[in-house]
């Protein structure tokens, strides 16, 4: 038996998508394709942001770290998942699978907690305009971005610390996936992981849950004030500040919360489908939601496109 603390898996082999065999060339273009097009965008929007004076506001500031955030993730996990689907699987390092596994959960964290700093900040901003700049001013939003990074990387720190000290991973080496997500490697453990399974379901209340119902209550009071605008063109306008988070925020939760919180058989082709769409997908979705809902980074873009 081996002892406790021991780690005796040395490297893990990433399967992939074994049933897409016959589609392996079309889909390792078409994921080199997004990623790039994601990186680009995302360059796109963090560049305008940090050089252009007028988009220096909290709201485009939450926004370019999101970007940033999402640049770091997909980097994280598509290289790999490239060798993965050109190799049909691929072995990697098990210290290499943990590290994957900490920055992406980190990162997903951070984004949750990033969109409902956006959405505060678009509910001061519509209902409460008088006293916007004076609650919204840059030490609060220092103290959100600092306080975002810090819980997310906070809580998977202590899920992995968890991990390390109560696992014996002393085999199956094999994950049924493109990339390394907690419930797979719990698979890999010979110990009993029931308590880690139940701490991370616990943190998901105050990363995802919590967050979900502060938005959706920070929408609904946006409504009700766009509703009390007499003028027609002044509540397209109004609304039009707020509809490319909006939809930013639908798209990531509900791949988010399908992944995460929605029962699923280990082997289920969805779990696969649902997390490509939330790795590779929602990161491609973001900069052109951003680039084609929001007149000021739209307006931007056209202005850089002149010049050049």
């Amino acid at each position: 038996m081996p002892r406790n603390n021991q780690t005796e898996i040395t490297e893990i082999l990433l399967l992939g998508f074994q049933n897409l065999q016959n589609l392996r060339i079309l889909l390792f273009i078409s994921i080199l394709i997004i990623y790039i097009i994601s990186l680009a965008g995302n360059i796109v929007i963090i560049t305008l942001i940090s050089t252009l004076r007028r988009l220096h506001t909290p709201m485009y500031t939450f926004l370019g770290l999101l970007s940033s955030s999402e640049i770091i993730s997909t980097t994280n996990i598509v290289p790999n998942m490239l060798v993965v689907i050109a190799a049909d699987g691929s072995v990697m390092p098990f210290t290499a699978c943990l590290s994957q596994f900490y920055i992406f959960s980190a990162l997903t964290n951070t984004e949750c907690f990033l969109l409902t700093m956006m959405s505060y900040d678009r509910y001061l901003a519509i209902c409460h305009p008088l006293r916007y700049n004076s609650i919204m001013n840059s030490k609060l939003c220092l103290q959100l971005i600092i306080w975002s990074w810090v819980l997310g990387f906070t809580i998977t720190l202590i899920i992995l610390v968890n991990l390390l000290s109560t696992g014996n991973f002393c085999g199956p080496n094999t994950i049924n996936h493109f990339f390394c997500d907690l419930a797979p490697i719990l698979k890999l453990s010979c110990s009993d992981m029931s308590l880690i399974e139940i701490q991370a379901l616990l943190f998901s209340v105050p990363v995802i849950i919590i967050p979900f119902i502060f938005i959706v209550g920070s929408y609904i009071f946006i409504a009700f004030t766009i509703m009390k605008i007499t003028s027609t063109t002044g509540r397209k306008k109004t609304f039009s500040t707020c509809s490319s988070h909006l939809a930013t925020v639908c798209t990531y939760y509900g791949t988010l919360i399908s992944v995460y919180l929605v029962p699923s058989t280990e082997n289920s082709p969805n779990v696969k489908v649902v997390s490509f769409l939330y790795v590779i997908v929602t990161p491609l979705l973001n900069p052109i939601v951003y680039s084609l809902r929001n007149q000021d980074i739209r307006s931007a873009i056209t202005k850089s496109i002149l010049k050049s």
